[in-house]
């Protein structure tokens, strides 16, 4: 969802030493310098949005452009207000959660990337922000539980949820609450409310120990986290298509559109497009499971798909 992103798998002290080496960049400066405003990309506080950041500042840093990585805390209120402010002009986001935070939920965002993207940039024009194409990828919310409580309820769907699931406590980001994909969509589509046992963690670590430990049923977690399939856990069904088109999309501000042109925007696309599900599964997967740092997934990444030379 990511109006969840949030609170992740990681600290914020370590998430900003991360972000600090990114942004010294490890790109091998083979484009020509771009004359313009510095670049300053907004992650967020968990582990998807660390490695994102550092891959789109590391291909564009490759490229000649000026970059910098601003870590955010917090949810997705903090990134509008750090782009007012001038923190961040650039940001990797998600087009059905930023669509429907900036709507205020209004149910506008579907299963269509790209007519989810492009309602959602009727709304940013109004902030002087602009959406770049969706990626392939996408990382929607998860509704997980053990292979143990699946086989001994028999749930394996939401629906299945919404039959037997009534009792069950649900964990995950405080903004559960409210985010349309998650308590308030459980509600009006599957007629499940889960409201009165639900208990705010987050969308990464603290969830996945309270899954582990038996504190809670289920546990509301991104369907990108390679710690799913690790653990052997059910991603519970969504069989009526609550979750909406969350692609990755990049976000940034008029200006900095309009200072470097369409060139910088047909970069930018062309990174998107290279990132497939299973491509941030798979960097998810070494940063959850096998604690590499998020810069070097991304290097890699770019290195495998040719953004930047070995």
């Amino acid at each position: 969802m990511r109006g969840f992103r949030r609170k992740g798998a990681i600290g914020a002290i370590t998430l900003t030493l991360i972000l600090i080496i990114s942004a010294c960049g490890s790109g091998d400066g083979a484009g020509e310098p771009k004359e313009g405003p510095q670049i300053k990309v907004g992650a967020q506080d968990f582990g998807e949005s660390a490695i994102l950041a550092s891959l789109y500042a590391q291909a564009l840093e490759a490229d000649g452009y000026d970059v910098a990585v601003q870590p955010l805390g917090g949810f997705r209120d903090i990134v509008l207000a750090s782009f007012e402010s001038g923190d961040i002009n650039f940001t990797p986001e998600y087009a059905a959660s930023m669509l429907e935070f900036l709507n205020g939920f209004a149910g506008e965002a579907t299963g269509d990337a790209e007519g989810t993207t492009e309602s959602l940039r009727g709304y940013l024009t109004e902030k002087g922000l602009s959406a770049f194409d969706p990626s392939p990828a996408v990382d929607t919310n998860a509704f997980v539980v053990t292979q143990a409580t699946s086989e001994s309820l028999g749930i394996t769907s939401l629906s299945d949820l919404a039959s037997k699931g009534a009792d069950l406590k649900l964990g995950g980001p405080p903004d559960c609450e409210t985010n349309a994909f998650c308590i308030p969509g459980l509600q009006s589509v599957y007629g499940l409310d889960l409201s009165g046992s639900f208990t705010p963690l987050d969308a990464g670590a603290i969830t996945v120990q309270a899954l582990e430990a038996d504190e809670i049923d289920i546990a509301l977690l991104f369907s990108t986290s390679g710690i799913i399939a690790d653990r052997g856990w059910v991603l519970l069904e969504d069989d009526k298509n609550l979750l909406a088109a969350d692609n990755v999309v990049p976000v940034t501000s008029d200006e900095i559109v309009d200072a470097y042109g369409s060139d910088f925007r047909d970069f930018v696309d062309s990174i998107s497009a290279a990132i497939s599900t299973a491509d941030l599964t798979e960097m998810n997967r070494k940063f959850d499971i096998e604690q590499l740092d998020a810069e070097d997934i991304a290097r890699d990444f770019l290195v495998e798909n040719g953004f930047i030379d070995a």
